[in-house]
């Protein structure tokens, strides 16, 4: 049987697929043209690329984290000694920064948080739906605004307008990082 897709729409599934599998590349090129020049972090498999690249960078200063926590403070006082950072953490971590990020709201400090999700799409672990199903609320009850992405494209706009809006406005931002965009864990 003939491929009933045309040369257009083959060059369209491609470059579908490219931007799906380089968005850490292209969120990276987004994070260094709004000047982030540190990165904190627990390690995190959904973030293993970013982390990869941004610790590759020479002009990005890295620090692991051993509580999703002592990130917000790192991002606090990044801001007030001249530096613009971003906070890398999975779903389940956020959990552990809610009475921290008190911190950056009421004090009115930029904050930028990329949030990897999980506990929907294709979840296989039950203990993480429940904070995977609280994270939105959770952080909106606190006061951070929360934008989500769902696709690899939304992904670089969103985290575009999250950067202006947390380093411009000082604005208190997560961006939720959809499972559909890491894809199915497995062990």
């Amino acid at each position: 049987m003939k491929d009933a897709t045309t040369g257009k729409q083959r060059s369209r599934l491609a470059s579908k697929a490219s931007s799906a599998e380089d968005w850490p590349d292209r969120l990276c090129r987004v994070l260094k043209r709004f000047g982030v020049s540190l990165m904190a972090y627990v390690p995190d498999a959904g973030h293993a690329r970013t982390i990869e690249l941004l610790s590759s960078d020479p002009d990005i200063i890295c620090n692991v984290l051993t509580t999703e926590e002592e990130g917000v403070a790192v991002a606090a006082g990044a801001w007030l000694g001249g530096l613009r950072s971003v906070l890398l953490v999975q779903s389940s971590g956020v959990g552990n920064c809610i009475n921290m990020l008190s911190l950056p709201v009421i004090a009115r400090l930029p904050l930028l948080m990329l949030v990897t999700m999980r506990g929907e799409w294709e979840e296989f672990n039950p203990w993480q739906v429940p904070m995977g199903l609280a994270v939105e609320a959770s952080l909106k009850s606190i006061g951070i605004i929360v934008m989500r992405a769902d696709t690899a494209d939304d992904l670089i706009d969103t985290a575009a307008s999250a950067c202006a809006m947390a380093f411009e406005a000082d604005q208190q931002i997560a961006v939720l990082i959809s499972q559909r965009i890491l894809g199915k864990k497995t062990w």
